[in-house]
């Protein structure tokens, strides 16, 4: 079998979960999540994940990879979905990527640029040095050892001011250095990229009457479940739209009707940045999916492109 893989972008509402369970049962594939809140097992209702007996139907990789409190990175994704990618190919089966964080995407398909050394004593003491000299003494030391970092960063921008000093004692080379270099992809594969597209006017509306779904189906309940069980700070950190708004609830911050339009709004901004962001950065071929994303048509286009 050729190492193809499909996946299944766009904005959130788009259809993208209902539609990759179809393509995957038609080609016999395996779902992979690309979705950087469904891979957090915990969080089910307000995430959209597919349902306990859709995945219970067929292999579905990576809806549990983490624990919530655990730190999501574009690179540790990839590098998951790469080794479940190669099962797939190693099983014969078509993997089918679906979901809407294209950093998550980006990284898998294109790679990342190799990430600097880091040297927790080079950190400590430049971190007394600063404390010691202050850090527009830092950033002159920078501009001297690379004069393009100290261009690009503020004076008194002092993270990044102190880890650019790091990098430059611990490698010897600049960040400018370690940027040119190229992405290391962490999979070889061909890419048969899709972006369900909806007409906005229609995607609003399918946003808003996914909002009153999610409530419906529990997601107060599930919320409350998970601030019992002492995952109230993880949640704050994480800033996930349905979660927020149920906090708020609980609190008594908000009321449910308050937290719903906010979903909402939330939601529907999200989608915004979503378009633009796949517009631009991915590769791949509109599908126009207002009316129907499990028309025949849609999936039989899909199939067609992988020869299936």
């Amino acid at each position: 079998m050729r190492r193809t893989i499909v996946a299944l972008v766009g904005a959130t509402a788009t259809g993208k979960t209902a539609l990759g369970e179809a393509v995957a049962a038609r080609a016999g594939g395996e779902v992979v999540c690309a979705d950087a809140r469904q891979v957090f097992r915990e969080l089910e209702i307000g995430t959209g994940k597919p349902t306990p007996a859709e995945r219970a139907e067929r292999p579905h990789h990576l809806f549990d990879w983490l624990a919530l409190g655990e730190r999501p990175t574009a690179g540790g994704w990839a590098h998951a979905a790469a080794a479940a990618c190669e099962a797939c190919f190693a099983r014969g089966t078509l993997p089918v990527l679906v979901g809407g964080s294209g950093l998550y995407l980006d990284a898998l398909q294109r790679g990342l640029h190799p990430e600097p050394p880091k040297d927790a004593s080079v950190r400590t003491r430049l971190a007394d040095e600063c404390e010691h000299s202050g850090v527009e003494a830092m950033h002159a030391r920078l501009a001297t050892l690379d004069p393009d970092a100290g261009r690009a960063l503020k004076p008194r921008d002092r993270q990044r001011v102190l880890r650019a000093l790091e990098v430059v004692e611990v490698s010897g080379h600049t960040l400018g250095w370690w940027r040119a270099h190229a992405r290391e992809a962490p999979l070889a594969a061909e890419w048969r990229a899709f972006q369900l597209v909806v007409e906005p006017g229609m995607l609003r509306a399918r946003i808003a009457e996914r909002t009153e779904a999610m409530w419906g189906d529990g997601l107060l309940d599930e919320t409350a479940a998970l601030v019992a069980a002492g995952k109230t700070e993880a949640l704050e950190r994480l800033a996930a739209i349905g979660y927020d708004e149920a906090m708020d609830v609980l609190a008594g911050r908000s009321t449910p009707e308050a937290a719903k339009q906010a979903m909402t709004v939330r939601t529907a901004q999200l989608a915004k940045r979503q378009r633009t962001w796949f517009r631009h950065q991915l590769s791949s071929t509109a599908l126009e999916v207002s009316r129907d994303p499990l028309a025949p048509s849609v999936i039989d286009r899909i199939l067609e492109a992988v020869g299936g």
